[in-house]
């Protein structure tokens, strides 16, 4: 799904935000450290359960959206990034609760080319 860009401009990245919404229909969005591994993101911390973003997905809505973005430059301004529509996951692992997000769409721009117009690409999982 990802093209080695994006997976390179993943990997240098540090920080994503992530949406969730509760089963009231409350927005909430996080901004979180993250693994990439493979074409998946892991989100764990020290104790996740008690989080917002936790609760919202095992309330029964799995459906997250994730942002990485920065700008390449400000002169001349070059925005880039890529949107992430998902589906997230609740696992256990070594004692401890992580999400597993498995992107469905992204949106990306200025990766793919580095223009001042930035370029636009939209993918969808098989």
């Amino acid at each position: 799904m990802f093209t080695p860009k994006e997976i390179a401009y993943i990997k240098s990245q540090h920080i994503v935000r992530m949406a969730t919404v509760s089963k009231t229909y409350q927005p909430d969005v996080a901004p979180l450290v993250f693994q990439f591994e493979g074409d998946k993101f892991l989100i764990s911390g020290f104790d996740i359960p008690k989080t917002l973003k936790y609760k919202n997905i095992q309330s029964g809505n799995e459906l997250v959206a994730l942002v990485l973005d920065d700008l390449a430059s400000v002169n001349p301004w070059k925005p880039r990034g890529i949107k992430i529509h998902g589906k997230a996951e609740i696992i256990e692992t070594g004692g401890r609760k992580v999400l597993i997000i498995t992107p469905l769409k992204l949106w990306s721009w200025g990766i793919e080319e580095a223009s001042p117009a930035g370029h636009f690409r939209k993918a969808t999982r098989a």
